[in-house]
């Protein structure tokens, strides 16, 4: 199973239809949002996505009604941090802040997943992995990024737009 994995797109709607045009080539199985939405219409632009979309909420995902009703329209899935998700035999743990991770039980966690830093990471701690593709909203061609992850070899992927 291929994700894609997407943080911090602040409603920037030119870089959101470039990142669906991106995973809908690559064809992911699913797309993890790690929070920063920011509005409904960014929402608009992910359905347009040939998989499904399962994310968390970020510290400027504020226009919650709005974001609500455009999330349901379009039978995606976001709750508030942590995300806990179990696919292809490994176990995903998706939060927006890496502070969210603070007390959390980690110990059966194959893949953790965040945003926030708009900083990229990719860190393997024994054999967990912790992956954020960085940012998505810039407006410098060539320095934003979204990620894929193969679940089946836990090999992250960076991809420049």
């Amino acid at each position: 199973m291929r994700i894609g994995i997407v943080s911090d797109t602040h409603n920037n709607l030119k870089n959101c239809r470039k990142i669906v045009e991106l995973f809908n080539d690559l064809t992911v199985d699913h797309v993890i949002h790690t929070g920063d939405i920011t509005q409904a219409k960014t929402i608009e632009v992910f359905s347009q996505l040939d998989a499904p979309m399962s994310g968390v909420f970020g510290n400027n995902d504020k226009e919650r009604e709005s974001l609500g009703l455009a999330i349901e329209r379009y039978d995606f899935r976001f709750i508030d941090p942590p995300l806990m998700l179990s696919w292809a035999g490994r176990n995903l743990l998706v939060v927006h802040d890496p502070l969210d991770l603070e007390g959390l039980d980690c110990c059966d966690i194959d893949v953790i997943l965040h945003g926030h830093t708009h900083t990229q990471k990719i860190e393997f701690s024994d054999s967990r992995l912790t992956f954020n593709p960085g940012e998505s909203a810039g407006i410098m061609e060539g320095l934003n990024a979204i990620g894929i992850l193969d679940l089946e070899t836990l090999k992250p992927e960076i991809i420049r737009f």
